[in-house]
């Protein structure tokens, strides 16, 4: 498969060298310093888990022209950015298939608008890393841990043929991927979940080892989950993928000693509070996407109110 990283970024840059050292045609959109780094080096990456090492020569290109043809474009780029790439790939109109794996709890609106609906997928990479230097280190997620795998979907719901092929071409990548028949909902739930966990981040200085250890900031945080829960069932969609809704029901001292455990590893320092220190402005933004969601509904959130009211990060 014919395909273009747009985003030179820590998982663009994971999924164009899997892509690339699996045999398909890949080329990485990448600018300024970025671009240089690729062309000395190559794309260097180190993954947490299973310590392998992989350096890919994967050609990379400075733009996205409007005669460029490509099978697929993946867009693996901050929400924040979203604005900055649409008119570039709305000019390209050789590409079929434009799959944009990103947070995003707005909805479809902003990039049917500029590319037509039928170009677009939606998605959600199942990794996340840091940058040290030129090397990436990143974790990606395991084979059986589904939840966390890469999420594809079609806008209406449908497995379509594209789908399979593009399921197809990451699976050859060694790339597990999971379908979601409501690509909405579950990007919408994503945010619910993650936004609150980057919110308690911040107040604990980015340090999620702090956080695993600060009991109050925890229930506070899970409670916030919750309530997010609450919104997307208001607004008639689905808590999606459905094993989240047991933090509906499990006793919060249990889900405050699991989050706990979960945070106090190599994993969520890499993951989770490495992303909330380089991406402040996206999650910022995710948090006003979700307010507006908030606004749509009757849902009272205090705990979310209190998350987000100072979301100013004291600096070590």
């Amino acid at each position: 498969m014919n395909i273009l990283v747009f985003g030179a970024g820590v998982l663009g840059s994971v999924y164009a060298a899997r892509l690339h050292e699996a045999g398909h045609d890949v080329r990485i959109l990448a600018r300024g310093r970025r671009l240089a780094e690729i062309r000395q080096h190559g794309i260097v990456l180190d993954e947490l888990r299973s310590g392998q090492h992989l350096e890919a020569s994967v050609p990379a290109v400075e733009s996205l022209d409007p005669d460029d043809a490509y099978d697929l474009v993946l867009v693996i780029v901050r929400k924040s950015q979203l604005a900055g790439v649409l008119p570039a790939l709305a000019q390209n109109r050789n590409t079929p298939s434009v799959a944009f794996l990103m947070n995003n709890a707005a909805g479809p609106d902003e990039i049917v608008d500029a590319l037509g609906r039928e170009r677009v997928l939606l998605g959600f990479p199942g990794a996340g890393g840091i940058r040290d230097g030129h090397v990436i280190r990143y974790a990606a997620a395991g084979r059986r841990s589904r939840q966390h795998e890469t999420t594809l979907g079609e806008l209406d719901g449908q497995t379509t043929p594209r789908l399979r092929g593009i399921v197809a071409a990451l699976a050859r990548a060694g790339i597990p991927v999971t379908v979601a028949s409501d690509i909405d909902a579950w990007l919408k739930t994503h945010v619910a979940l993650v936004s609150p966990v980057a919110q308690a981040l911040f107040r604990t200085g980015s340090d999620n080892y702090a956080l695993a250890r600060d009991r109050r900031i925890l229930r506070l945080m899970v409670r916030a989950i919750r309530e997010g829960f609450q919104v997307i069932r208001a607004l008639d969609l689905a808590v999606t993928p459905g094993a989240l809704k047991m933090l509906r029901w499990v006793p919060m001292p249990i889900v405050v000693r699991v989050l706990g455990r979960v945070l106090n590893t190599e994993f969520a320092e890499i993951a989770l509070a490495g992303h909330a220190r380089a991406a402040r402005d996206e999650l910022r933004l995710l948090a006003d996407e979700f307010r507006a969601l908030i606004r749509q509904t009757s849902v009272a959130t205090p705990a979310i109110d209190e998350l987000c009211g100072n979301d100013s990060e004291q600096e070590a």
